[in-house]
């Protein structure tokens, strides 16, 4: 038995839910829709460069959910579950996670998005657990905030070592599945690195290192090595 790793978004789903949550408020009429889309489309650009700051990034992104109430964000959470989410869920990615439950592993989805995005999401795929950044919660309602280490490119790291020792788990025999050369620093520390449906400069990386590259799409043009 091993610790296998996901990453979600352009993963495990046919799309990013951190950037579907902020077109959805917008489109919802929750945010200023010209507002938030173009700067929610400016953040996703930075992120897919390499280049995104998430402290800036975080700040903007909780905004709403300091904004908004918390039992009206749970509503709007759960339309945005089932108009967005169910539609992203790859029959394929179902398939891998069935594969590792099978052999005994603990199945964790390790993503920069998050946790009022993606704790139900991982509920959705049943995986064991989530590692996921945090945004602050006090006194009853989100500040605004990030709280702690963010789940992001080296984060990832620091995060997963603190669930390592939390669980008393190793990373031997462990697996990683992500599309994104951010996370390029936890794909060179686990055993088994897995570039799935890679941008461009993580496909490089994965044939530079001899890693498998495994597509979760149904019209996905990656050739499977795994």
């Amino acid at each position: 038995m091993s610790l296998a790793l996901f990453d979600l978004d352009n993963t495990l789903l046919g799309g990013d839910s951190d950037y579907e949550w902020g077109r959805f408020l917008a489109e919802q009429g929750v945010v200023d829709p010209e507002d938030y889309a173009r700067e929610n489309r400016r953040f996703f650009q930075q992120y897919e460069a390499g280049n995104l700051d998430i402290y800036e990034y975080a700040r903007f992104a909780y905004r709403p959910l300091a904004e908004i109430p918390l039992q009206r964000l749970r509503q709007i959470r759960q339309r945005f579950l089932e108009q967005r989410i169910r539609p992203l869920i790859l029959p394929k990615a179902l398939t891998l996670l069935r594969r590792h439950r099978l052999r005994g592993d603990t199945r964790v989805i390790i993503t920069s998005t998050n946790r009022f995005i993606t704790e139900p999401i991982a509920q959705l795929l049943e995986v064991d657990d989530l590692i996921a950044t945090e945004a602050e919660f006090r006194g009853g309602r989100y500040t605004g905030e990030l709280a702690g280490i963010p789940c992001f490119q080296e984060g990832k790291i620091q995060r997963l070592q603190e669930w390592l020792g939390k669980h008393r788990e190793t990373l031997d025999g462990s697996w990683f599945y992500s599309d994104s050369h951010n996370d390029i620093p936890l794909l060179e520390t686990v055993s088994h690195p897995v570039a799935v449906d890679p941008d461009a400069r993580l496909a490089a990386h994965a044939r530079a290192r001899g890693w498998p590259a495994l597509s979760l799409r149904e019209d996905g043009a990656v050739a499977s090595q795994y």
